[in-house]
């Protein structure tokens, strides 16, 4: 099992993939991109950044422009934001 260092890492390629992938929305990939931030923010204890990358991540999951393979992929990356814990 990763630790939650290693979470977060996953997570941000997952988000990488994301933005860089042409056939997702623009305004879903600037969340992305908004979310990866969050989590590279060292300032802020591990648990801290990736609850707040769920919340913002939430704002994107039920967006009717977001294509099939792209909503997967949201969905797997707030599975594994959820296995950090708060501390």
């Amino acid at each position: 099992m990763p630790t939650p260092e290693q979470t977060i890492d996953i997570c941000i390629q997952m988000l990488s993939a994301i933005i860089d992938d042409g056939t997702i929305p623009r305004n879903i990939r600037r969340v992305a991109d908004e979310t990866r931030t969050i989590l590279q923010n060292q300032d802020r204890q591990l648990g801290l950044r990736a609850a707040e990358a769920i919340s913002k991540i939430d704002e994107i999951s039920s967006d009717p422009n977001m294509p099939g393979h792209a909503r997967t992929r949201v969905w797997e990356l707030v599975s594994q934001l959820e296995t950090v814990p708060l501390d």
